[in-house]
């Protein structure tokens, strides 16, 4: 390829990338309005801040804000109105110099009320700090279960009551849990500021009851108002259900932070750190790498060095297995140890063609040895998909191509360092599993705007399934015309790419949001300074088909 026509890919690439940044900051904007400009100036009217207004207030002046869910419910419930960042903001924040969980509900959206998806992103905030054993506060503004939909949010496993049992589960951990009851806190609810470890309460917009005043009259005949049933006097000096009776927001958040700074500190992992370097390749070339359709190979080092300290890599086992790039570097000063798909066209040892993005069975092995390398040596692992799955055919077969994919599998699930995962482009069946992929318990998990998660890609499953629809319809004795064919088979794809966007999986929480890939260093050295905040157990693979 001459020199003019790389310039060419490389401009046309970076075109697509920041037109890709620049809608997925457009959407965040949007989001960041919660319900509406509406809900926000009614907030105001009562004394109240907004939920992100008390989430900036809370974190330390010159402290990042790494949120999660920011996605979640992107494009979901229209028929309710919509739910921005299912209702409810969570994130990673320094209050008072120590990082933190915080759960802030959004009462601009339908009241701070739950759907579906806002409890499955409290819990997944639960979940990031008791894997981190992170201190977490939560910022309670909240109507309770939404109603129409409470079949879906109240009763099973990982529904609202799974919250009040990780309360539980988080103080015989040790962990600290702080709730400021800073509007209404209604129905099971209730049982939130309780089961922390210490309960505030703002006076006069602060309410905590079981049953608000029309279900009490309702239920008993008894008529009483809000303040007297649950209000911020009756909690703090009659029931005791509170600890702290604050004036308002600002004060309440103040007291927020004090009690963060009189805490000791806990046993840190020990992973290590040293004085950070930027790279010396500029972040900014990733634009211009990475490529603007998820087909076209491009040389996944390159990035790399966009996005390690000094540039530099130790290349674990470099002329084998050459279609995962094991090695070890640092980022912001971490040590860590990066499993990446190399999307190059590669010669194996053999002298046979291997295809970019592909794992076959000597790059899962390699992988495999690599990933307890860095468990035996107490390192942090980064995970940087753009996969399309592992090698099918015959000789992949018959070479154990499955056991293989087990034994990386096995060696991912077992993995005991913290496991840190970026989704970049492709994540594609089992891919995706052996990768490190949401239901193999990474610390973090985000997608850059051009990432696609799915069994396979929209061309791939739409010939599939329009093969098994098409052979369905001969048995029954009926013809399909060219003309037809095409129609289901566009209706398939089309159906299929609109599920593999990253805004499809951000939404539905498969990963935890989506980020310009300039801020990859940032989420990954928050996630491994918060993972320091919890000791590692030994690593043990159990059965390992060799």
């Amino acid at each position: 390829m001459t020199n003019a026509k790389i310039d060419l890919a490389r401009n046309i690439n970076e075109d697509a990338m920041k037109l890709a940044v620049s809608k997925l900051n457009f959407i965040l904007e949007k989001i960041s309005k919660g319900g509406g400009q509406k809900k926000i100036d009614k907030q105001h009217a009562k004394g109240k801040m907004t939920a992100r207004e008390r989430v900036v207030y809370l974190i330390d002046d010159d402290a990042e804000f790494l949120e999660f869910g920011a996605l979640a419910g992107y494009e979901m419930y229209e028929e309710y109105g919509g739910c921005p960042a299912a209702g409810v903001v969570t994130g990673l924040g320094k209050v008072n110099g120590r990082l933190c969980v915080i759960v802030a509900n959004d009462a601009t959206v339908k009241a701070g009320a739950w759907f579906p998806i806002t409890g499955k992103n409290n819990l997944r905030a639960q979940e990031i700090a008791m894997e981190n054993r992170l201190p977490i506060i939560y910022l309670v503004d909240s109507a309770g279960v939404f109603l129409p939909m409470q079949d879906e949010i109240f009763p099973d496993k990982e529904h609202f009551g799974r919250i009040f049992r990780n309360n539980a589960k988080m103080s015989s951990m040790g962990i600290p849990q702080i709730a400021a009851v800073m509007g209404s806190c209604v129905a099971g609810g209730a049982y939130l500021p309780i089961m922390s470890d210490e309960a505030l309460i703002v006076d006069k917009t602060g309410s905590i009851f079981l049953a608000g005043p029309y279900l009490v009259k309702a239920a008993i005949g008894e008529n009483t108002d809000k303040e007297t049933l649950g209000g911020a006097r009756t909690h703090s000096s009659i029931s005791g259900v509170t600890d702290y009776k604050m004036p308002d927001d600002q004060t309440c958040l103040d007291t927020i932070k004090e009690l963060i700074g009189n805490m000791g500190d806990f046993e840190k992992a020990g992973f290590n750190r040293i004085e950070s370097k930027p790279p010396t390749e500029n972040p900014e070339n990733i634009y211009q790498i990475f490529p603007d359709a998820p087909t076209k190979p491009y040389d996944t080092l390159e990035i790399l060095k966009c996005l390690v300290d000094d540039s530099k890599l130790t290349l674990y086992k470099e002329d084998y297995g050459k279609t995962i790039i094991c090695a070890y570097a640092r980022i912001d000063g971490w040590s860590v140890g990066i499993v990446a798909n190399n999307r190059q066209v590669v010669k194996s040892a053999k002298g046979e063609i291997q295809f970019g993005g592909v794992i076959y069975s000597d790059s899962a092995d390699k992988a495999t040895r690599f990933i307890m390398n860095c468990n035996q040596k107490k390192i942090p692992l980064v995970f940087l998909h753009d996969v399309t799955g592992f090698m099918v055919g015959t000789r992949s077969e018959h070479g154990g191509i499955i056991k293989d994919g087990a034994k990386m599998v096995n060696a991912v699930s077992n993995s005991t360092v913290p496991k840190f995962t970026i989704v970049m482009g492709n994540s594609y069946g089992a891919g995706n599993y052996a990768m490190c992929g949401k239901a193999y318990d990474p610390r973090l998990i985000y997608a850059w705007p051009t990432a696609k998660v799915a069994v396979m890609g929209g061309v791939q499953a739409a010939k599939v399934l329009l093969q098994i629809q098409t052979a369905s319809l001969k048995a029954k004795g009926e013809a399909i015309d060219e003309a037809a064919e095409k129609e289901l088979y566009n209706k398939i794809k089309s159906r299929y790419d609109e599920q593999t966007t990253p805004y499809y999986a951000a939404a539905r929480l498969w990963v935890d949001g989506i980020i310009n890939p300039l801020d990859t260093r940032k989420v990954i050295s928050m996630g491994i300074e918060a993972a320091n905040h919890a000791p590692v157990e030994k690593f043990n693979t159990g059965v390992l088909q060799v």
